[in-house]
């Protein structure tokens, strides 16, 4: 069975950019500005405060990580009334994963994850702008572990140091989607939360793993022991659409997807995801993307 937050992730295209160590001492501000993506940042020792556009300070201590999604432009400060610096025009990022700023009395570790292809929004449109994760979370131990380990990465600088942080960001990247889900509940998370669900995961997961099926809900309701309508609410509750719409609109990211990376035609992707013709094929990715599979065909070339 294909687990279906990686069958997400093997659509939208997300590259750990690069991770960094930051170490600061003394009365410190700096600022940092928005990025198409999502970031982490945890808090190896010391305390300091994230500003976000619209929101008050908001408290961090060792062990507290956060995940910052489509990051907009923030502020990590010790102190509250210091001007922030360009974070960015500040440090030798180009040169060094480690920055050094009068001191270490706190350190920070970082990455950040670019996201290409038109079905980013599929992860980023599921997550909220500010993800907390305290020290005290029962999740906060193992993404612990996983930092320390990149943190040893960083500052080794062995062979294949590069290729092993990359892979440790993305580890973290979903040790901390896992740990989101925990703190708020699988009721609140979405559909990411949707799939630690025993009955609305076993959905997902079937229609991931035979998206040309011609489904029904019925069909989809029996083969996870729900009624009809008791399955056809609790999936609009959880996910946020109905079943035969996420339905549709799964097999239309994935067609795109071939689309973009040209491995199929209009009529064997038509054939592919259960649709007898293709006109009725397109009619089904217009009404999702406002255009013609041959009209995104020829603009993907």
């Amino acid at each position: 069975m294909i687990d279906p937050l990686s069958d997400v992730f093997s659509l939208v295209d997300i590259e750990s950019a690069r991770c960094t160590r930051f170490e600061v001492g003394g009365q410190w501000a700096f600022r940092f500005p928005p990025k198409p993506a999502l970031k982490f940042v945890a808090v190896l020792k010391g305390a300091c405060w994230i500003i976000l556009p619209g929101e008050p300070p908001f408290a961090l201590t060792a062990g507290d990580t956060f995940l910052l999604a489509n990051a907009p432009a923030y502020v990590i400060a010790n102190d509250l009334q210091s001007e922030p610096e360009d974070g960015i025009a500040f440090f030798d990022w180009e040169h060094s994963n480690i920055a050094r700023h009068g001191g270490d009395e706190t350190a920070l570790i970082g990455g950040s994850f670019v996201i290409a292809g038109g079905n980013a929004q599929l992860l980023i449109d599921a997550l909220p702008p500010f993800i907390h994760i305290p020290a005290s979370d029962r999740a906060a131990g193992i993404l612990r572990a996983t930092l320390a380990t990149l943190d040893d990465e960083l500052g080794a600088g062995e062979m294949g140091s590069t290729l092993m942080t990359r892979r440790m960001g993305d580890i973290l990247l979903v040790q901390a989607l896992r740990a989101y889900v925990s703190r708020v509940g699988p009721e609140n998370a979405g559909w990411i939360g949707a799939l630690g669900n025993p009955h609305i995961g076993k959905a997902i997961s079937l229609v991931h793993n035979e998206p040309g099926h011609r489904w029904t809900v019925n069909e989809l309701a029996g083969r996870t022991g729900m009624s009809r309508s008791a399955f056809a609410e609790r999936f609009r509750t959880l996910v946020g659409v109905a079943p035969l719409d996420y339905v549709t609109r799964w097999r239309m990211h994935r067609a795109r997807e071939a689309l973009r990376r040209k491995e199929a035609n209009v009529a064997s992707l038509a054939a592919s995801l259960g649709y007898s013709s293709e006109s009725a094929f397109g009619n089904a990715f217009k009404r999702v993307f406002g255009r013609a599979p041959k009209r995104y065909w020829q603009d993907a070339g």
